[in-house]
């Protein structure tokens, strides 16, 4: 193992901001993991802890395979998961919007320049990611359809599903838009925890990186064949959105089947107690996302559901 600074950037009234790389192996750049881009992603930040301490284990014992070498950042934006904020603490910008960045543009462009500097030549290219919305997931891959996306290759994590995001143009600035652009099989996955630690699913996305780079030939470890991915497009995902604000009350949880009427959720009346609205399955399916937060405002998505393939 040898640890690196990948970026560095002055600060004026505090001590510098430093990213550093952990690498394992050497020869052709393989695989590439990076950790959090967000301040609040303390499951991802611990995911790649974990990655990090099996790959040295793997290195050790002679488990990387010849001319082949990977990169794990474990975390870039550490100054603002310090002050347990979300986007740049200097700035409030989303570094995951910025890409591929600019060298000459405000802080959080040359930090998502400097970290495309060092990433781009990687042929694989796994981002620990979590989404806009606050919720939970299904453990699953995410992708961009820009064209050089690869369903097959995604199948080869072993989790249970695969989705693929038609890109609008806010998407363009996101890293896995950009990383593919630049040639990488880039992958996003995702956990059903960000804010705090899920062991389950930590160890489920830990095994399904391992897994990957095993069946890619760059490390040999033994692990269970996983599930064979469904494939879905983002926008064939039926969202429930809340008719009213209030205080929100979840009743199921990713991956529950659900049938047409089921009741899923109640909003209740923040100032008066009674249940103001009841949320049930609009049809068959299996609970993708869910809303969590104690709060949900008005036609907020309050849950995602995967229609069901069979009668």
């Amino acid at each position: 193992m040898f640890v690196e600074e990948i970026f560095r950037m002055k600060a004026p009234c505090r001590e510098d901001m430093v990213v550093k790389g952990y690498r394992f192996g050497k020869g052709d750049k393989a695989a590439c993991i990076l950790g959090p881009v967000r301040g609040n992603e303390v499951q991802q930040l611990y995911i790649c802890s974990q990655l990090v301490r099996v790959f040295k284990e793997l290195e050790n014992n002679g488990c990387i395979s010849a001319g082949k070498e990977i990169l794990v950042i474990p975390v870039v934006n550490h100054f603002s998961m310090n002050v347990a904020k979300r986007f740049w603490g200097v700035d409030d910008i989303d570094i995951n919007r910025m890409f591929p960045g600019n060298p000459e543009g405000d802080t959080a462009a040359r930090i998502a320049d400097g970290i495309m500097q060092e990433i781009r030549d990687y042929s694989y290219g796994i981002q620990l990611a979590s989404f806009y919305m606050n919720g939970e997931f299904v453990p699953h891959v995410r992708m961009m359809e820009t064209g050089y996306q690869n369903t097959s290759l995604a199948n080869l994590f072993g989790l249970p599903y695969v989705v693929v995001r038609k890109p609008k143009p806010i998407d363009t600035r996101t890293l896995n838009y950009n990383w593919q652009d630049e040639k990488t099989a880039a992958f996003s996955l995702y956990t059903n925890k960000n804010q705090e630690i899920d062991a389950t699913s930590a160890n489920q996305a830990v095994a399904a990186v391992l897994r990957f780079l095993t069946r890619m030939g760059i490390v040999r470890y033994e692990s269970h064949s996983g599930y064979i991915s469904h494939v879905i497009m983002e926008e064939d995902l039926s969202n429930i959105h809340a008719g009213s604000g209030g205080i929100f009350r979840g009743l199921v949880k990713p991956g529950e089947d659900v049938r047409y009427g089921n009741l899923l959720a109640e909003i209740i009346d923040p100032y008066e107690g009674n249940v103001k609205e009841t949320i049930v399955a609009p049809t068959d399916g299996i609970v993708f996302f869910a809303h969590t937060e104690n709060l949900i405002t008005e036609s907020e998505i309050a849950y995602r559901l995967i229609h069901r393939l069979h009668a």
